[in-house]
């Protein structure tokens, strides 16, 4: 269950290596996902919000149980 979500997480770095806060502004990429105010494109967005519940999904004992839909 440790790398259920590893397919989401190589995706949201793809789609965050290919927005303007890391090329351009050079700043590193858990900074870019992590602002409030997103300059990154909707489709990151959605991966990020895919990913932290794919992450949350690993310490919720109910879905230990079943395990993790995964990606």
């Amino acid at each position: 269950m440790a790398k259920s979500c590893k397919g989401l997480a190589m995706e949201l770095v793809k789609c965050l290596s290919e927005t303007d806060c890391v090329k351009l502004q050079k700043r590193p990429y858990k900074e870019c996902a992590g602002e409030k105010v997103p300059n990154i494109t909707s489709e990151c967005v959605g991966l990020r919000e895919t990913y932290f519940n794919c992450k949350r999904g690993q310490v919720d004992m109910r879905a230990r149980i079943r395990g993790n839909k995964g990606y």
